[in-house]
């Protein structure tokens, strides 16, 4: 899994000195107020390696991870699962539930962090607005940790922490919102079936 270095992001996490904390109601509205998103991501792994790419979300329950070389893999959220493709495997990708990811919970119909069931820690470093969130019934698989700035309201980046204690972060770049994206971008069956037919 991943972890992070503290360069890009004490970059990422720029902003102005007066921030206040944000309240858990400001930061759901941020999270409904789009419907789709598209940007670059960085990620960094629990080993201190770095990869980089691009990501699709549209809620509810859809989101792609796009790796760029030499990395290549891809990861899809969709029909309810999340599937991990490895381009070097001569298997199928893993495929786990949903909701048995972390990932659920920014992936919602609608996204209510006053939840208090969800919501397990809210802080603030002067900087940047850190919301620790779970799946109440599935508390097991772990949890995520969305870091917000304000002026405007923007997520920054999210920390995935697994069920066996490793972290994996993404750190958003510029992101473009409510853009038309379609649906074959997260259909798993659909990414499964063009790669076999790739083979012959």
């Amino acid at each position: 899994m991943l972890r992070f270095t503290l360069a890009p992001v004490l970059v990422a996490l720029a902003s102005p000195a007066f921030a206040d904390q944000l309240s858990l109601k400001q930061l759901s509205d941020h999270l409904n107020s789009f419907r789709s998103a598209g940007g670059e991501f960085t990620q960094i792994n629990d080993d201190g390696s770095i990869s980089t790419g691009r990501i699709f979300i549209k809620r509810p329950g859809k989101a792609r991870f796009e790796y760029d070389p030499p990395n290549q893999a891809l990861v899809m959220a969709g029909q309810r699962s999340v599937a991990i493709f490895d381009p070097k495997g001569n298997t199928g990708p893993e495929v786990y539930p949903l909701n048995q990811t972390p990932l659920s919970v920014i992936l919602r119909e609608t996204v209510d962090l006053n939840d208090s069931e969800m919501v397990v820690d809210h802080s603030f470093d002067g900087t940047a607005t850190t919301v620790t969130a779970m799946d109440p019934e599935n508390a097991e698989y772990g949890n995520i940790q969305l870091v917000f700035t304000d002026n405007p309201v923007q997520l920054r980046q999210w920390v995935i922490n697994d069920q066996s204690g490793g972290a994996t972060t993404v750190v958003l770049g510029q992101m473009t919102f409510d853009p038309k994206l379609r649906n074959r971008l997260f259909d798993i069956n659909a990414e499964i079936e063009s790669r076999q037919g790739n083979k012959f």
